[in-house]
């Protein structure tokens, strides 16, 4: 059972802790004191002369403290669809897994293709007031795909990127001229990787599996070639670009030569992809079904080592939240996406479990490195000075996923009934608590 908290100062002394800090590769037991919202030291003997007199003061217990999760690719929901998720639910679910900073996707209804539907993102944040909400904005006007947004007024109102969402950039002209608009105001252009004309009316991936359940599937080369097109014209333009839910080995391998080639292209996965394979459709599971879908065991493995390697640069949620009467439906009708806030780090904890990642990597790839990208110099470290955005986990904590008890106002989780091993037990923003684990007492 969980717990939203927002009572409680803003000055902590955090004790007996395995501090993990990725920008100093530190991992070391330790302490953090948070003055006025904001870490004032930390480190093995921050409080070897013992703690401040009047600052409340937690027990970590040994356990992981890290820098709040910072996730670069979730659908709020807001506005058009609060019935779904609202800035505020979705907030709850964030805090609930760690998450302190969050990218909202432009895709809404309306799109987020002005200057002012940019603020309202932004002032709805602020009165949530648990989590950052860094606003992307539409690539294309209205989300269409037929011409550019203003890209220089929606950077100067605060989107951190520019994306069309779940849909990708299919005219090779716009996108070559989106690249290199987008390079004079030096934003990131993030693309959803699927060439929209191979995948028009699949359910799944494509395959033997597909096949045998009778569902059209999608080729993993509609993802291919879409990578390999952009690559080509991030070639010619030189500008900056982005590739969200990579989930092909055939786009891993296209991604790590051009990274050889020296061009300025980052990617990032979500849980799914390295977790879960396209069995995990099952008879017909459509909280399974995902946009891109989920690939074959390849696949899936050639993701986790495109982790390791440093291929894939972060790994996102991909929070889609679905209600049930677009997801109880038969599966070629049912709506693409499934909810991730509350099981981003221990589906990813599950890399650390089997090897393929280090801890402080697996941290990495949740928090500094979705930083950098979105340009947040503040998040995703352990600094001296910067805000107090903190999570407490349990790492070898083992639970069940269990839907119905998840945050989000949707329950469209592909990880439902999942075993997972590492546990939020505390979820810090400026220094406040925001959530606690129920049953570790009382919130400060």
């Amino acid at each position: 059972m969980a717990r939203a908290v927002t009572r409680g100062g803003d000055s902590l002394a955090l004790v007996n802790a395995r501090l993990l800090d990725p920008a100093s590769g530190l991992d070391a037991p330790g302490g953090l004191l948070v003055l006025d919202g904001r870490i004032a030291d930390f480190g093995p003997a921050v409080f070897a002369a013992g703690t401040p007199p009047g600052i409340a003061v937690v027990d970590c217990d040994g356990h992981c403290l890290a820098p709040g999760l910072v996730d670069m690719r979730v659908r709020v929901g807001e506005p058009g669809e609060e019935h779904k998720e609202n800035l505020a639910s979705a907030a709850l679910a964030a805090a609930a897994g760690g998450v302190t900073t969050l990218a909202a996707l432009p895709d809404t209804d309306p799109p987020i293709d002005e200057p002012a539907l940019v603020a309202f993102i932004a002032r709805r944040a602020q009165e949530v007031g648990s989590v950052t909400v860094l606003p992307y904005a539409t690539l294309t006007k209205r989300g269409a795909g037929k011409e550019l947004a203003e890209i220089g007024m929606l950077r100067e109102a605060g989107a951190v990127a520019f994306t069309d969402g779940a849909r990708a950039i299919g005219d090779a002209q716009l996108m070559r001229r989106a690249l290199s608009y987008a390079k004079a105001f030096g934003a990131l252009i993030v693309q959803h990787p699927e060439e929209p004309s191979l995948a028009a009316g699949g359910a799944m991936n494509e395959g033997e599996f597909a096949t045998r359940l009778g569902l059209p599937g999608i080729p993993a080369l509609a993802e291919v070639i879409q990578v390999e097109r952009d690559l080509r014209l991030l070639e010619l333009t030189r500008g900056r670009l982005h590739f969200a839910h990579v989930s092909t080995e055939g786009a891993v391998a296209a991604i790590r030569a051009a990274k050889a080639r020296g061009l300025a292209v980052t990617a990032d996965t979500a849980p799914p992809y390295f977790d879960l394979n396209e069995t995990a459709v099952g008879d017909y599971r459509t909280f399974a079904k995902l946009s891109p879908p989920l690939r074959t065991e390849a696949d899936r493995l050639a993701i986790i080592a495109a982790l390791a390697d440093g291929t894939l640069d972060a790994v996102a949620s991909d929070h889609n939240p679905q209600d049930q009467d677009t997801k109880r439906l038969p599966f070629t009708m049912a709506s693409w996406g499934g909810i991730g806030l509350e099981t981003l780090l221990a589906v990813t904890l599950n890399l650390v479990h089997n090897g393929a990642l280090a801890m402080i990597e697996a941290v990495r790839l949740l928090t500094l490195a979705p930083a950098a990208l979105l340009g947040q110099a503040e998040a995703g470290r352990l600094a001296r000075g910067v805000p107090a955005d903190l999570v407490l986990f349990d790492a070898e904590r083992g639970w069940r996923v269990d839907a119905d008890r998840l945050s989000s106002k949707s329950k469209n989780s592909p990880f439902d009934g999942r075993p997972v091993q590492g546990r939020v037990l505390r979820t810090i923003k400026a220094g406040r608590t925001v959530f606690q684990l129920a049953g570790r007492g009382p919130a400060d």
